[in-house]
C-alpha cells in the first residue's frame, strides 16, 4: 500500500444492510472509528486499493461473489486482519481453506461476545506480527551491513595488500576516530577504491 494513502480502521463488506448495521454497531462500539462499508467484493476491491485498513470483515455470501477470494486477496495485498464470517454448515471447509492466509473465519450466527473476543485476538496476532516483521526488517540491515564491510575488508586486501585481521582493524579504527559507522566507512572505501 502507498504511503499517501487515507488511513481508515475498519471496513465492513456486506451485501446485506442487516450485516452492515449489525457489524457497524459492533466495531463502533469498540472504539474503531471510521467504519468503512462496502455492499460487494469489487467495491471493497476499489477501496482497498485507494486506502488502507487495520481490520476488514467479510460477511459472507456477497452479491458479486462469496467472498473466500475477497478475504485472501486482502490478507495478500494489505496489512489488514481479515475477518471472514460464514455459515456454521460450511465453517470447517473455510477454516481449512484460508488459515494459511491468516485469516480468521467465524461462523454465524456471532454473539457479541464472541466477535469482541475474535477482535482482540486478531489485534493481538497482528501486533505481534508487526514486531516480528521489525525484527525481521532489523536483522536484514544488520546482514547488508555485514555484506558491505566485508566487501571493503575484501577490497583492503586487494588494494592495500591487507591481511582480513588488518583489514577489519582498520575498519573499526576509522569508524571510531571518525565517529562513523562501520558501514558508512566500508561504504567510502568502496567508492573509493571500487568506483
Amino acid at each position: 500500500m502507498l504511503s499517501s494513502m487515507k488511513n481508515h480502521n475498519v471496513l465492513v463488506v456486506s451485501s446485506v444492510d442487516k450485516g452492515i448495521s449489525f457489524f457497524s454497531e459492533l466495531l463502533g462500539t469498540n472504539g474503531d472509528e471510521p467504519v468503512s462499508v462496502a455492499h460487494s467484493g469489487s467495491e471493497a476491491r476499489r477501496m482497498m486499493n485507494s486506502d488502507s485498513y487495520t481490520l476488514v470483515v467479510v460477511d459472507t455470501p456477497l452479491s458479486d461473489e462469496f467472498g473466500l477470494e475477497l478475504a485472501i486477496y486482502i490478507a495478500e495485498n494489505s496489512n489488514a486482519g481479515t475477518m471472514l464470517i460464514v455459515k456454521s454448515e460450511i465453517y470447517d471447509e473455510i477454516c481449512y481453506r484460508v488459515e494459511d492466509y491468516g485469516i480468521m473465519t467465524i461462523s454465524k450466527p456471532i454473539s457479541k461476545q464472541l466477535f469482541h473476543q475474535a477482535h482482540r485476538m486478531l489485534n493481538a496476532v497482528r501486533a505481534g506480527m508487526r514486531k516480528l516483521e521489525e525484527e525481521n526488517r532489523k536483522l536484514q540491515v544488520k546482514i547488508e551491513d555485514l555484506r558491505m564491510i566485508d566487501r571493503a575488508k575484501y577490497v583492503l586486501m586487494e588494494y592495500l595488500k591487507m591481511n582480513e585481521a588488518q583489514a577489519h582493524r582498520y575498519i573499526e579504527k576509522q569508524a571510531m576516530d571518525m565517529r562513523m559507522t562501520k558501514r558508512a566507512v566500508a561504504e567510502s572505501i568502496l567508492k573509493t577504491y571500487v568506483n
